[in-house]
């Protein structure tokens, strides 16, 4: 009887411990998107869009996410009664195959690398500042690449693929950034 009470004992202690794992996993994911979603409050910030970018003088900076949504609601969080340059925020939630051109700033999702070179195709030219935290997002063509490294996010920027947009990105944030060549077959060039 008393062996049956220390395995009961123990399986419940261990059923207890799974929704904390969980959750200390889900955490870490969390917490990682929650400063993506700083760093994409304070790119909007350090970012200059021609006015034509937008329907009127007073119109939002429309965030789009395509794919599934890795901030889980977080970015909406972050951009709450928040303004960059006088503009409040919008986020939408796109698939594959939207209407991108309404949006200010794409996030791309990394369930949407099977298409990333013919959505970068898409944009490409349009005024919309391209985010990405995939592999090689920033040489293939998207302008801002979250990377990880040592546990800590870092960021590379496309500058040539801004410029293409017509977009202006900071001095200040471009200093925090690794620059990239332009194209892959750009990088193949670079030492």
């Amino acid at each position: 009887m008393r062996t049956l009470g220390i395995i009961a004992a123990c399986l419940l202690c261990a059923t207890l411990a799974l929704p904390s794992r969980a959750q200390t996993s889900s955490s870490s994911d969390s917490s990682e998107y929650l400063i993506k979603a700083g760093f994409i409050y304070n790119f909007a910030k350090l970012t200059e869009w021609p006015a034509s970018a937008f329907p009127a003088p007073d119109s939002p900076i429309v965030i789009g996410i395509l794919g599934s949504d890795p901030f889980e609601g977080t970015l909406e969080q972050v951009l709450q009664g928040k303004t960059a340059n006088g503009r409040g925020f919008v986020v939408k939630h796109l698939k594959w195959g939207s209407e991108l051109k309404d949006c200010n700033i794409l996030f791309v999702s990394a369930s949407e690398t099977p298409h990333l070179d013919q959505i970068l195709h898409l944009v490409k030219g349009m005024t919309i500042l391209t985010i990405g935290d995939t592999p090689n997002f920033a040489l293939r063509g998207g302008m801002i690449n979250f990377i990880l490294e040592d546990g800590k996010i870092h960021f590379e920027a496309n500058v040539e693929a801004a410029k293409q947009a017509d977009i202006n990105i900071s001095s200040r944030l471009l200093s925090l950034a690794r620059i990239v060549p332009h194209t892959v077959s750009d990088a193949s060039k670079a030492p």
